[in-house]
């Protein structure tokens, strides 16, 4: 029984592995198939013509009416610096005294007018850094529309 229990299995595995075997003729078919099919033809498309046109650059004449910037109405007192004339830009409003110190300093360095003056604001005090002062409304809109590329949120002060 074990004898005929082996000759069957080996003939199942002959079977099995030639069965599996692709033949030459099914590539040959598939051959012939694929040159019959016509190649794929490129086709060009037609390039759009570019136009120029010319363009007239937009000339802006400078502002020089600033009567309409906000200014921010402040009881300051001085601490340090150059003396604060009617209009400052603050630059920065910081709570530590030695910052702002430190700030006014460095702009001092810059070639600006500046000083540290004191605020109370709801209790609390605040030391304003004014990169410089003016006399005019105009003239410290001037230059806080300069300064405001370098210290963003800079902003008119009017001392009361």
């Amino acid at each position: 029984m074990k004898k005929i229990l082996f000759v069957c299995a080996a003939v199942c595995a002959v079977f099995m592995m030639s069965s599996c075997k692709s033949k030459e003729s099914a590539y040959k078919k598939a051959y012939e198939k694929a040159k019959a099919q016509p190649t794929e033809t490129t086709t060009t498309t037609p390039v759009q013509q570019v136009t120029t046109q010319t363009v007239t650059p937009v000339t802006t004449t400078p502002v020089t009416d600033y009567s309409n910037v906000t200014v921010r109405n402040e009881n300051v007192s001085f601490v340090e610096g150059s003396p604060l004339k009617q209009y400052g830009v603050v630059v920065a409003s910081v709570t530590i005294k030695s910052n702002g110190v430190a700030l006014m300093q460095k702009l001092a360095g810059q070639g600006y007018n500046s000083c540290v003056a004191q605020a109370q604001v709801n209790g609390q005090t605040f030391y304003r850094v004014v990169a410089c002062s003016y006399d005019t409304k105009n003239e410290a809109a001037q230059k806080r529309a300069q300064l405001e590329g370098q210290y963003p949120g800079a902003w008119l002060l009017y001392k009361k």
